[in-house]
């Protein structure tokens, strides 16, 4: 007898809500449950199967919510979605950032002798995102008429709202963006063996106007990435 395949997941998380109550909204016969204080919608996005959620603000709600997308939904793939600080001078609020590497920047064994940002558990520094389903991705955002742009996101749990900083990430690990949650998702997925998709719409440019940009264009960024997202899928 043929073993039939398995169908499936796709893991999709936001930090916030404005990040993911549109792709929740498109989801289909969805059913909804929490673990570890995290809600976990799952449904029909498109014609795939999908399970969405909110984990939080910051790496370990991150990692916190892949993990359990790993071992209790048996996701195929994660795509982290969301709003992020732009580096690169060619960002603009809303333009889309697709990720080919994370980093932590926010790692520091240099004082052992290690390069910053180097993750022990992996012995790397940059954690590659998967090249199709980035590919996909970013063709469906320039399908969209959004400026698109690929390169690394620096994650680290601070809110980068100053121009040394900014540099500083753009020189030490060649930052295009940054944020707080791409990074421990993607060690995660390192970490299982699965691919990665991390995206980004930019709400701020990562300098000392990023206090006041953030909430003003928070919502505007956050739509035009759900609106990739769902694209991808045909919802």
């Amino acid at each position: 007898m043929t073993e039939s395949k398995k169908t499936d997941i796709i893991g999709i998380i936001g930090a916030i809500q404005p990040e993911v109550e549109t792709i929740i909204s498109r989801l289909c016969d969805s059913q909804s449950e929490t673990v570890s204080g995290i809600t976990f919608h799952r449904g029909q996005l498109g014609q795939t199967q999908a399970v969405v959620a909110r984990c939080g603000v910051g790496k370990v709600c991150a990692a916190v919510c892949a993990q359990t997308m790993v071992l209790r939904y048996g996701v195929s793939a994660i795509i982290n979605t969301g709003v992020g600080g732009g580096i690169d001078p060619s960002l603009d609020i809303g333009d889309v950032v697709v990720a080919t590497a994370l980093v932590q920047h926010d790692v520091d064994t240099t004082a052992l002798g290690d390069p910053p940002g180097l993750i022990s558990a992996l012995n790397k520094v940059e954690m590659n995102a998967d090249p199709v389903l980035s590919d996909k991705a970013a063709r469906q955002a320039e399908a969209l008429g959004l400026h698109t742009l690929r390169g690394v996101i620096a994650s680290g749990d601070c809110f980068v709202s100053c121009k040394a900083q900014k540099e500083r990430l753009h020189r030490q690990f060649g930052a295009v963006a940054c944020e707080m949650e791409g990074g421990a998702v993607a060690q995660v997925c390192e970490m299982n063996g699965l691919p990665l998709c991390v995206l980004r719409a930019i709400s701020d440019k990562a300098n000392e106007q990023s206090v006041s940009d953030y909430p003003a264009f928070v919502q505007q960024a956050a739509a035009g990435m759900a609106a990739v997202v769902c694209g991808l899928f045909g919802a």
